[in-house]
Order: C-alpha cells, then sequence, then structure tokens
C-alpha cells in the first residue's frame, strides 16, 4: 500500500470525476491509496477508517462468517464508494475488501471528518445514492432471482463490467456455484443466443 499526499496529483484525478464539487471542500483533506493486488482494502482488523472512492482498478467485496467461509458480496469499479455505511454506522464487521489488481482510491479520514460529512447535504446526497445502489443490485441479484440461471443473467446485468464474465472460476464464487456448475449454464445460454463467448471463460450478455 501507497499513500500519495501530492496536491497536484490529487488535483488533477478530481477533475476527472464527475463528484469534484461534492468532494472538493475537503480537498485539503484528501489522498490517494495505491493497492496492489491481494492487499485489504477494508478489514475488521483495520483500525483506520476511510471513505474512499475507486479511481481506477477493481476490488472484491465479500463476508467471512464464522466458520470462515468466504460469501461474496459484490465488485468494487472505476466510481464505487467504499466507507459510506460507515458513516452512518461506525463498527466492525466481517466484511473485506480486497483488491483484485492494483488499486488506486481517493481517500478521506473518517472519524476527523464525521461531523462534517453528516451535516453537508450534498455529501448525504451522494452517500446516500450509493447505499441505494447497492442495495438495490443486492436485492436484484439475491432476492428476486428463484434459480442458477437466473442468477447469471442477474449477475451479468448488474455485476459486470461491460455485462461480460471473464473468467468462471472468479464468477462461480460470487454466484455460489461450482465452476462446473456455471459452465454448463453458460453453454446453454450461449445455445439460446443469450450470451456470446468472446475467449476463454469470457462470455458477453446479448442485450434484448
Amino acid at each position: 500500500m501507497k499513500k500519495i499526499y501530492d496536491r497536484e496529483t490529487i488535483e488533477a484525478y478530481l477533475q476527472r470525476i464527475p463528484h469534484q464539487q461534492t468532494l472538493r471542500q475537503f480537498q485539503d483533506k484528501l489522498f490517494l491509496i495505491v493497492y496492489e493486488k491481494g492487499e485489504f482494502v477494508t478489514a475488521p482488523f483495520l483500525e483506520t477508517s476511510l471513505f474512499q472512492m475507486v479511481l481506477e482498478g477493481s476490488c472484491s467485496i465479500y463476508f467471512v462468517r464464522e466458520d470462515g467461509e468466504k460469501y461474496a458480496l459484490s465488485d468494487g469499479r472505476e466510481g464505487y464508494f467504499l466507507g459510506d455505511m460507515e458513516i452512518f454506522h461506525a463498527s466492525a464487521s466481517s466484511i473485506y475488501t480486497e483488491a483484485t489488481e492494483t488499486l488506486c482510491c481517493l481517500a478521506l479520514p473518517i472519524e476527523p471528518n464525521r461531523s462534517q460529512l453528516l451535516q453537508d447535504a450534498a455529501f448525504l446526497r451522494l452517500a446516500g445514492i450509493s447505499l441505494a445502489e447497492k442495495m438495490a443490485a443486492i436485492t436484484a441479484f439475491h432476492a428476486e432471482p428463484s434459480s442458477l440461471r437466473e442468477r447469471v443473467l442477474s449477475y451479468l446485468n448488474y455485476n459486470c463490467q461491460d455485462c461480460t464474465i471473464r473468467g468462471l472460476e472468479k464468477a462461480a464464487f460470487h454466484l455460489h456455484c461450482s465452476a462446473r456448475q456455471l459452465q454448463r449454464i453458460m453453454t446453454k445460454l450461449e445455445q439460446e443466443q443469450r450470451v456470446e463467448k468472446i475467449g476463454k471463460g469470457s462470455y458477453r450478455l446479448l442485450l434484448k
């Protein structure tokens, strides 16, 4: 993990993001963090609580059950917010965020800025939209589909960048099934012309 405090670099990233006006008031408190693949971005054992926005790269968010089993929750890519829940509920949980490739985030410490964050209407609106989108995605993925086939289609539509699965093993983890089960589903969906195979272990949803 590498922290970057260079103001010119931070300003360059701020100018790229759609929420710069909301975040600019915290400009002097913002910094960049670069995580290497496999590093934890959030975890119960990390003491510092940060609000972070993914600028580049991707991460995997999962829950660790009491028996040690991992349960996939979501993937985070450019524009994804981390720490939005901690702004309202400052308590440790068993949720982990792990960088799945080199990951660059814009970060803001929560504790010293909590009062200002909770009093800022524009920031609260941003955090509220983020939480609502996460809840909608979780509901669409976990509550509505009644079969693995429907979960796969929902996963492609709501959770995959460009509606594309890249790697069956990783997708099977998020879908809570085996890679063999997923391969059977993808083969059938390809036959039905619901997806197209674009490479080894890679399938794109054909929108209708």
